[in-house]
């Protein structure tokens, strides 16, 4: 009877999690269908990306940027995202000397598909050619390392990890409670343990993904100098000023203006005409 409560218990704690899994799922569906980088018939008209990237192998940035913003329009008002469409048409900004708007396009790819190594290194190379040098506040490094292991999935892709991490603990409950052999029982005893923490692990890692793409309260400088005021009042004390390519943190917003954060922990208040949210 204890091994039928135990199955019966692994059974409706593995209903829960895909009931949760596909929850995000399907909310994710409907909001941000474009975890990875697919073919690009997949996602969108394929005329207008195939046109898009003629362009740019030709050189005719500006209207490759035309084509690629008008793709993006599009799967916007169907509700869908691609981390492909934004990385080239950072890619189109970037080589149009447009620096503000290519990592605004290389960060919302890097939302979508984290894990990319594409996505990251030409992030990564446009940030250096911002102006402002901003050393990050000091965090503790498990918070670091947190977030270098969860970017390295999106949200689904972990979401199936997990699923893949719970078949496997069940079969090691199934094989210690069915199986005779003491060595083979033992093995399985550690073996599900290590599997179920390996699970919790991929799930709380799809879900802090999930939530980073819904809260989206990250923004980009769109201009060549935003000044930074103590209070959102044109007449207010300026505190600093950023450049265009910086990326802040939105915290509040007052009428025309946000409260933003840069890197190390410095407040205040810019126009909205100043940045762009990712």
């Amino acid at each position: 009877m204890n091994r039928l409560h135990l199955i019966a218990f692994s059974l409706l704690l593995m209903n829960l999690t895909v009931t949760g899994i596909t929850a995000q799922e399907n909310q994710d569906a409907t909001a941000l269908q474009a975890d990875t980088i697919p073919a690009a018939s997949t996602e969108t008209p394929l005329p207008a990306v195939e046109a898009a990237a003629e362009a740019y192998r030709t050189g005719n940035f500006r209207k490759s940027i035309e084509l690629y913003e008008s793709v993006v329009a599009e799967a916007l008002a169907d509700n869908r995202e691609s981390a492909e469409v934004y990385y080239n048409l950072g890619n189109a900004y970037f080589r149009d000397n447009q620096l503000g708007k290519a990592i605004l396009n290389y960060e919302r790819a890097y939302l979508l598909d984290p894990g990319n190594s594409d996505i990251r290194h030409n992030l990564r190379f446009a940030r250096n050619r911002t102006e402002d040098r901003i050393e990050p506040a000091a965090v503790f490094f498990l918070q670091n390392w947190f977030k270098g292991v969860r970017d390295l999935n999106s949200s689904n892709r972990w979401a199936v990890i997990s699923i893949i991490f719970f078949l496997l603990f069940l079969i090691c409950v199934a094989a210690f409670l069915f199986l005779r052999i003491l060595w083979v029982r033992k093995t399985a005893f550690y073996s599900g343990i290590i599997f179920l923490l390996l699970m919790i692990a991929a799930t709380t890692f799809a879900f802090s993904q999930k939530k980073e793409r819904i809260r989206r309260d990250g923004a980009i400088v769109m201009v060549g100098a935003a000044p930074v005021n103590a209070s959102p009042d044109e007449n207010g004390n300026r505190l600093f000023e950023l450049h265009e390519g910086t990326k802040v943190k939105i915290r509040n917003s007052d009428g025309n203006w946000y409260e933003i954060e840069i890197a190390n922990g410095s407040v205040g208040w810019t126009a909205k005409k100043n940045v762009e949210r990712i």
